[in-house]
């Protein structure tokens, strides 16, 4: 399993990369931003971290 950058929504770095490729840079910045403008942010419970 690929190791997970956001925990949030479950995004991995290559998605990222798929994503930077496929639009000539990263619309996921953009999605988890107004996910967590609208509290979809879970970040202290599912990262291990709890960050």
């Amino acid at each position: 399993m690929e190791t997970l950058i956001c925990y949030c929504f479950g995004y991995s770095a290559s998605d990222i990369e798929e994503d930077v490729v496929r639009n000539r840079k990263s619309t996921i910045l953009l999605r988890i931003l107004s996910e967590k403008k609208r509290g979809g942010c879970q970040c202290a419970a599912r990262n291990p971290t709890g960050r």
